[in-house]
């Protein structure tokens, strides 16, 4: 079973920057899309951006050109570079997996499906911007 856990969160400064990392746990899967979500108090979970293992990338319109998502295959590690943060970016982030054994996944879609798509979660980092 993979396994995932976040790291990175804590406060950020109106404008600033902060970095989420995430490890993964060894695995020999080829095929999945990474991503990050984010829950706020008293709202739904949702997607933030998705990595193809193949590198391709979706983002949603909320935090596209401020955020960027990124893996290094060799490490087993995701990122998330979180720049010119707002007060709606405070929340939990979490990352996920979806894992296939054969087959592509594609990002855009995975972002569409949102949650329910991924099945492999870490537990959660809180973000909180202050003004």
């Amino acid at each position: 079973q993979v396994h995932m856990e976040e790291s990175g969160g804590g406060s950020g400064r109106l404008g600033g920057s902060l970095r989420l990392s995430c490890t993964i746990s060894r695995h020999t899967y080829t095929h999945y899309c990474l991503g990050w979500f984010r829950q706020a108090p008293g709202k739904e979970r949702e997607g933030v951006a998705i990595i193809e293992n193949d590198g391709d990338i979706s983002v949603a319109d909320s935090v596209k050109g401020r955020f960027i998502i990124s893996q290094d295959r060799m490490k087993n590690m995701l990122y998330l570079q979180m720049n010119s943060l707002k007060s709606e970016d405070t929340a939990t982030y979490y990352c996920a997996a979806h894992f296939r054994e054969e087959g592509p996944c594609y990002s855009d879609d995975a972002l569409e499906k949102g949650e329910r798509f991924f099945y492999t979660w870490g537990r959660g980092t809180q973000v909180t911007v202050a003004s």
